[in-house]
């Protein structure tokens, strides 16, 4: 087993470059600034191409033409960069471009700070530009799935042609593990409708503009076929302790491993806690929360934000009564705190979220 310590942001880069990525255009911003550093010194080294771009806005068009081109290609950013960046991305996913994102969340809004936040949930899940458009949202929570999980979006965003996002933050993007390297991706798919030169066939077109009346809706209408196809496949999730959980926690990247450590100290005092994490937060895991949400007697939603995901897991839940705790402005959660917010769940010291 080939395990190496790693920071999260630079397993990411070696991700991207062994799903086959030869081409990174990216702007410096903290806290994500180890993955251009990373891809500087490694794409010479595949044979690959590494720009420094003057702007986030840059990049992104950058990224649009390498996608057009049929490349493997990749931006990355934090979260006043992504902003900058959402015109570009909307273009993407209007002109069915694959390629892959990634926001390692810092506190906002604004410039706000460098420290890990999660208060990106709402832009990364909704379309954070113009039009009817989803891009696949993976939250990795270690620096192995900061890999594993940029080598997955890769294949993904190929296979539906569907932008894809890692959503991390500043707490995985900076953690150092141990991380097993996995191998290079070997084969990467045909894209016969690529901008190649047409020597011998008829040219490609690339676009998401259309002066005809029915070209738009029609590009539309595909795109939200596409999209059901990956709500029906790709949805995914872990669960942690759940199986006989009368009280559940919902979290997802690096909250959720706070989540588990309350989680185990719980447990200790009796308590029937468990943990459900969405790694896919576009597909959201609508259908895993709305069982779960049969058993137990109440879910508490942790985010490091004001309360966004909170919003998609109540459209799973019934009845059972709905918790959140949250952390502003790039503050993190402690166990302790989430375990306190376990103890006034269980003995009603908690008040219910409401929509606002």
């Amino acid at each position: 087993m080939n395990k190496v310590l790693m920071k999260g942001n630079e397993a990411m880069a070696e991700g991207a470059i062994r799903a086959g990525c030869r081409y990174y255009f990216g702007y410096p911003i903290t806290p994500q600034n180890e993955v251009p550093a990373y891809f500087a010194k490694r794409m010479p080294e595949v044979g690959g191409v590494f720009v420094q771009a003057e702007s986030e806005t840059a990049s992104i068009n950058m990224v649009y033409g390498a996608a057009a081109a049929g490349a493997r290609v990749m931006t990355t950013t934090s979260s006043p960069g992504y902003s900058l960046m959402q015109e570009g991305v909307s273009y993407l996913a209007g002109s069915r471009l694959p390629c892959v994102l990634a926001n390692v969340q810092r506190g906002g809004p604004g410039l706000g700070n460098i420290a890990a936040s999660q208060a990106d949930y709402f832009q990364a899940t909704k379309g954070g530009g113009h039009g009817d458009y989803h891009l696949i949202v993976l939250a990795p929570a270690s620096a192995q799935e900061m890999m594993d999980f940029t080598m997955l979006a890769f294949e993904l965003s190929d296979t539906y042609r569907v932008p894809a996002l890692i959503l991390s933050d500043g707490i995985v993007g900076q953690m150092v593990e141990p991380v097993e390297l996995r191998d290079f991706v070997e084969k990467i798919p045909e894209k016969p409708w690529a901008l190649t030169g047409a020597r011998g066939r008829k040219p490609n077109v690339i676009r998401s503009l259309w002066l005809d009346d029915e070209g738009v809706p029609l590009n539309n209408e595909w795109l939200q076929t596409t999209y059901e196809t990956i709500r029906q496949k790709e949805v995914r999730w872990e669960t942690f302790m759940a199986e006989d959980a009368e009280y559940l926690v919902v979290a997802y990247g690096s909250t959720s491993r706070t989540a588990k450590s309350a989680i185990l100290l719980a447990r200790q005092e009796g308590i029937k806690v468990g943990l459900i994490r969405p790694i896919t937060l576009w597909p959201f895991p609508y259908q895993i929360l709305s069982s779960l949400s049969l058993q137990v007697k109440g879910i508490l939603v942790c985010e490091m934000s004001a309360g966004q995901m909170v919003e998609d897991v109540a459209l799973a839940v019934d009845n059972t009564p709905l918790y959140f705790a949250g952390e502003l402005g790039g503050r993190m959660f402690t166990d302790i705190k989430i375990q306190d917010k376990i103890h006034q769940m269980v003995n009603g010291g908690l008040q219910q979220w409401q929509p606002r």
